[in-house]
């Protein structure tokens, strides 16, 4: 999701039946990485993000660079298809997208110039890891977009939505939303019938008919419905706070969603950037604490990788003496 008040904000849930090792890491500028077409690169931006390291290769879920570029890969099962290296174009494997578009340029307009030359291959990192299918959430201050790659191509939809979440492909989000511009934040007046006088019984009747669901298509609507409908003070505390407020009202229950293999799905983690200053914010299903790390001119320019843990146990303040018996 993307949010506007004095800053930038962007930022998502992370759903899953467990954690994948992630971290927040800071990849510096002039990091170099070899590409699976054996393309040695090196970041001209300096980036921070969620994801895990593997043999000093930082995989991230999301992220964004220095200039406020920001991106994310969620879920896109089935309907994500990659290809086999194609000539004369950019050929990128799915888990280097993000370090690759972050890490080379500094906004959207100029990351058009090339995206009709990638080609997404279908390459893993490792032999014994699999090819994740995913679709990705790009945006800057100015303009937000969608990448997905399917049977018929790279497909690149402008998102004024500023929201993205897994199936179905993106076009069906933008036609479903339409099934709810009845649904209204107003206190609700009768348009049933002129002749039977109908009143309401209480608050937020305006919104019988938002989904209420965890499906991909109800938390589209449910998150487009609160952010469009956001009112919130512009300072950083009321930004961040009313942020993952938004990103609670779509978040997972452990235990209220069982996958077909009989694992539990949950909210793992809930992230929130500041694109403008270079903050990013982040929570864990099992600390829901804010806590934050500033991507700062001396981690931009640094010879490694940064990693920061995640705080996973419940921090509680008590407002009385605590009895540490």
């Amino acid at each position: 999701m993307t949010f506007k008040t004095k800053d930038y904000y962007f930022g998502r849930n992370l759903d899953l039946e467990a954690t994948f090792g992630e971290k927040v890491i800071v990849t510096p500028r002039n990091y170099e990485f070899t590409c699976k077409n054996n393309i040695n690169m090196k970041t001209k931006y300096a980036i921070i993000g969620m994801g895990t390291v593997i043999e000093d290769y930082p995989l991230y879920a999301d992220a964004e660079n220095e200039k406020g570029l920001c991106m994310a890969g969620l879920y896109f099962p089935g309907n994500a298809v990659y290809f086999e290296e194609k000539e004369k174009a950019i050929n990128i494997t799915s888990f280097e997208l993000i370090l690759w578009c972050l890490g080379n340029f500094s906004s959207i307009a100029e990351l058009r110039e090339v995206l009709n030359k990638i080609n997404i291959t279908n390459q893993a990192f490792h032999e014994n890891m699999s090819v994740v299918d995913l679709h990705w959430m790009i945006s800057d201050e100015k303009e937000c977009i969608v990448l997905e790659q399917t049977k018929n191509g790279l497909q690149i939809y402008d998102n004024p939505y500023g929201v993205l979440t897994n199936n179905p492909p993106f076009c069906y989000h933008e036609m479903n939303i339409n099934n709810y511009m009845n649904v209204s934040a107003k206190f609700p007046t009768n348009t049933f019938s002129e002749e039977i006088p109908l009143q309401p019984y209480g608050q937020g009747m305006g919104m019988i008919g938002l989904p209420g669901d965890v499906t991909p298509t109800s938390r589209f609507v449910r998150a487009a419905f609160y952010k469009f409908n956001s009112i919130t003070d512009e300072d950083e505390e009321s930004s961040i706070s009313q942020f993952f407020h938004i990103l609670d009202s779509v978040s997972m229950i452990k235990g209220s969603v069982i996958t077909k293999e009989n694992h539990y799905d949950m909210t793992t983690y809930s992230s929130c950037i500041n694109a403008s200053k270079g903050i990013y914010y982040f929570k864990t299903y099992y600390n829901n604490q804010i806590h934050a790390v500033s991507l700062n001119e001396q981690n931009k320019n640094g010879d490694k990788l940064e990693i920061y843990e995640l705080p996973q146990k419940q921090h509680i303040q008590y407002l009385n003496n605590k009895n540490d018996d």
